[in-house]
């Protein structure tokens, strides 16, 4: 399968265009070379043959050749909202999530999260993921990339949800909480998890009053970029 590259712009049959520079570096590593066969896509559910047709020192000229709709989405939609996880492990938690097929992941603050972030810190932190993502859209062959949303509190991300829910709202839990395996899959689903800690006892219930539902994952305490990857992963299996 030739490489594939996320360019940022529309795309057309017989275009002539200038990898970003971060596609750029990637075919330079790979020392192709003119006439090297690509692929492209934009995010819009296609995907585009493409020719490397002059390689520069920092630039790289290609070719776009035939388009094709691609569909390798879940037919269950699905957002992670999570108390981001400290030591970069919200790096590998939107890596796995992409290519699992997850379309949004939420980023939140919480009463136990370790990791605070705010302003440009928390800008900074957003660009860096939604590159993450992009990558994992490249490796994985996914032509949609999730987004992923900005660092908000619980609270506030709570209060701008609907109040009538479209699909179902699940919190991870402990607390008298119903099974996973007993439930049926929904048709689309919002997820909430804690950070390290889990959520408190006040932030289930704000949750609650939010019309999310308390699900347990087992018996073990799953780390908080483990428990909705498992999540994930156990509802992808059934919609692939």
């Amino acid at each position: 399968m030739p490489p594939r590259f996320f360019v940022d712009q529309p795309l057309q049959t017989g275009d002539k265009l200038s990898l970003p520079a971060g596609a750029a570096r990637h075919v330079q590593v790979l020392r192709l070379q003119p006439g090297a066969a690509i692929t492209l896509f934009n995010g819009d559910g296609a995907e585009w043959l493409a020719s490397v047709t002059q390689m520069g020192r920092s630039d790289v000229a290609v070719q776009v050749g035939a388009g094709t709709r691609v569909e390798r989405e879940l037919a269950l939609p699905i957002t992670l909202a999570l108390g981001v996880p400290a030591n970069e492990r919200m790096d590998g938690l939107i890596e796995k999530a992409t290519e699992l097929g997850v379309a949004r992941v939420q980023p939140l603050m919480c009463e136990r999260s370790v990791l605070r972030l705010a302003g440009e810190r928390a800008q900074k932190k957003l660009a860096h993921w939604q590159g993450v993502a992009v990558a994992a859209c490249e490796q994985s062959g996914r032509t949609r990339v999730p987004q992923i949303g900005p660092v908000l509190s619980l609270n506030d991300w709570l209060a701008c949800l609907p109040a009538v829910a479209d699909g179902a709202r699940w919190v991870l839990s402990l607390r008298d909480a119903q099974a996973l395996h007993r439930l049926a899959a929904p048709t689309s689903l919002i997820s909430l998890s804690g950070p390290e800690g889990g959520l408190t006892e006040a932030e289930e219930g704000a949750a609650a009053a939010a019309g999310f539902h308390a699900v347990s994952l087992g018996p073990r305490v799953l780390r908080a970029d483990t428990a909705p990857l498992a999540l994930l992963a156990h509802l992808a299996l059934g919609y692939r």
